[in-house]
């Protein structure tokens, strides 16, 4: 299915209305982003979940360093669906209920032959929805690695790495 989002009244001369980006109004020119992109004003909402993730995994990684070197960690916007629309079931999965805040994926090989890392996806959206502000997200992400990580590892992760 196509959206058309240009099939309004056309122009004076007779050609389609042109959409905001290339519209320059009055003269002033094209106008341009109000921070510069390396502002983190400027930063998507995914950027921002990526960084705190990556953080996150930053923070374990110091306390579990020969532990965690194996690892690979992901962000999905949402959790993969079954046919029926409910989220796939997995003994590995972190939920909310029904819903898969993240999963660890154990190391395998690929479609390919080639060995696989152990992976662990976070789920971006289904914990921005439980979240009611950047500092609750940020904590909730920090707990939702910390556990997988913990199940991966069969430790906690707050215990004092083996000397």
């Amino acid at each position: 299915m196509s959206i058309d989002h240009h099939s309004g009244p056309t122009g004076a001369r007779g050609r389609a209305r042109q959409g905001r980006r290339s519209r320059d109004r009055h003269g002033r020119g094209l106008r341009g982003a109000l921070l510069p992109a390396d502002l983190p004003g400027a930063r998507t909402r995914a950027e921002q979940f990526d960084q705190l993730v990556l953080d996150a995994v930053a923070e374990l990684e110091r306390r579990w360093p020969t532990e965690l070197g194996g690892f690979e960690f992901a962000v999905d916007e949402v959790p993969p669906v079954g046919a029926d629309g409910d989220a796939l079931p997995s003994d590995d999965v972190v939920a909310d209920g029904p819903v898969p805040l993240a999963r660890a994926v154990p190391a395998g090989v690929d479609s390919r032959g080639r060995p696989t890392k152990p992976r662990i996806v976070i789920y971006r959206r289904p914990l921005e929805v439980r979240s009611a502000d950047p500092a609750d997200l940020a904590d909730l992400v920090v707990e939702v690695i910390n556990e997988q990580v913990g199940s991966a590892l069969g430790r906690d992760p707050e215990e004092p790495p083996d000397a």
